[in-house]
């Protein structure tokens, strides 16, 4: 029971059951119901032939009545003597009978039982009540026979009994095979990723169906996670690579410059070895937050929680370098926390002093419920093809440059990723004096 095909199977199987059993009670009790009303009227219709005689002025002695063992008659009068009554009948048992009016003529019936010869059996008797031409009023009590209806109606019962267990066999089976061919798809799904895990080829892709219901959608589903891990797990090794790649040009000098030193004192150059250990120091810090971010860190609530001032932050940062102009027309808030904001702007314009030629220029504005920050540059610009390949991480759009100047092409990834964190925006485009013009928009702080 704990497979999804035998939980399928037992529960359709017990719905069906009940279902069964319900209608096979209601159609039981129909069918005894409508053979009981035939048993009334054809005991009224014997009460009505006998009746008419007695209307008619006919003697008692002289009634024709029916067959005492199908249709047992006794005229009553009023004192409760039996003035006529079929041949053979012995004994009548009979409840009160529950009357009605009609042609003023009382009519009711009751159900009870008949001895015939030597043989009593149960019967639906019809009560009619009739005045004779001599002014005597009697009641004609007739009867017919239930034994009939009870037999058919337990006919149905047993084999109402009887076939069911073959019927739930049947929604069983049917069930259960179903449930086998709509679950095949959902199998080849499991194989597949069970394949998948243990060889660790994300490029394979479960087999989707052609069908258009929830296991398709299931396996594109699947298909599209594979995917996107795929492309993670891919982005994650390059990432490695690269890393490796560029730590190992500062370590190769440092230990070069250790080397040179210890068989050289004099020619130590400390200057030097300060700088490579500063980058170092930087281009770790950069990976590590690289590495957070993709690890999915966001800013905790309490530091959602605090607005930055955005117009202070230009300011500052404007007045601390000497090509930065800031233009400021509006005073808006960002979510926080501060330092990501702060550190976002500082990259951007860390690339445009690089790659200005005199000046750059720093906006913020508010437009379209957004804080917007641009910071543009005289510089070359970045042509169409690579505005968003510069966004890659250890991307250099000049290789031949040199790396202390260049820097690691961490700063533009890290600014995105962090824009993206904070539910903003980063894009790049021309600037009007031609160079490259970076914008940022981010949510305002409610």
């Amino acid at each position: 029971m704990r497979s999804v095909r035998a939980r399928t199977t037992a529960g359709a199987t017990a719905v069906v059951a009940g279902a069964l059993i319900v209608a096979g009670l209601a159609v039981v009790l129909l069918l005894r119901a409508n053979l009981a009303g035939q048993a009334g009227l054809q005991a009224e219709v014997a009460a009505r032939e006998v009746a008419a005689q007695l209307a008619a002025g006919t003697s008692y002695d002289r009634l024709e009545l029916p067959d005492a063992e199908e249709h047992p008659v006794q005229v009553i009068d009023s004192r409760g003597r039996v003035r006529a009554a079929g041949d053979d009948l012995r004994a009548v048992h009979a409840a009160t009978p529950d009357g009605d009016d009609d042609d003023e003529r009382d009519i009711g019936h009751a159900t009870g039982t008949a001895t015939v010869d030597d043989g009593t059996g149960d019967y639906r008797f019809a009560y009619l009540r009739v005045s004779t031409p001599g002014g005597e009023t009697v009641t004609v009590r007739a009867g017919a026979g239930l034994s009939t209806s009870r037999e058919a109606v337990g006919t149905v019962a047993r084999a109402m009994l009887f076939g069911l267990p073959a019927l739930l066999a049947v929604v069983a089976a049917v069930t259960w095979l179903v449930t086998r061919r709509a679950l095949r798809p959902v199998e080849a799904i499991r194989a597949e990723m069970a394949a998948i895990t243990s060889s660790g080829d994300l490029a394979r892709r479960v087999p989707e169906p052609g069908s258009r219901d929830e296991v398709a959608d299931l396996a594109a589903t699947t298909n599209a996670t594979l995917a996107t891990l795929e492309e993670s797990v891919a982005r994650q090794r390059g990432f490695v690579a690269d890393a490796s790649h560029e730590l190992r040009s500062p370590i190769a000098s440092l230990r070069t410059q250790l080397e040179v030193a210890t068989a050289h004192p004099e020619l130590l150059d400390l200057p030097g070895l300060t700088d490579d250990v500063v980058r170092l120091q930087h281009l770790a810090a950069d990976l590590l937050l690289l590495a957070r971010l993709d690890a999915g860190d966001r800013p905790s609530p309490a530091e959602s929680g605090r607005p930055v001032e955005l117009a202070d932050l230009v300011r500052e940062e404007a007045a601390r370098r000497a090509t930065v102009t800031a233009e400021v027309t509006a005073e808006p808030r960002t979510p926080g926390p501060r330092g990501r904001v702060g550190r976002v702007l500082g990259n951007l314009l860390d690339n445009a002093e690089r790659h200005a030629a005199g000046v750059v220029l720093l906006t913020l504005t508010e437009r379209d419920g957004r804080a917007v920050l641009r910071v543009e540059d005289d510089g070359p610009g970045v042509p169409a093809a690579d505005r968003e390949r510069i966004f890659e991480r250890f991307v250099r759009l000049d290789d031949a440059r040199a790396r202390d100047e260049g820097g690691a092409g961490l700063g533009l990834a890290i600014a995105r990723d962090l824009v993206r964190a904070q539910g903003g925006t980063l894009a790049v485009g021309e600037a009007p004096e031609g160079g490259a013009l970076f914008e940022v928009r981010l949510p305002l702080f409610d």
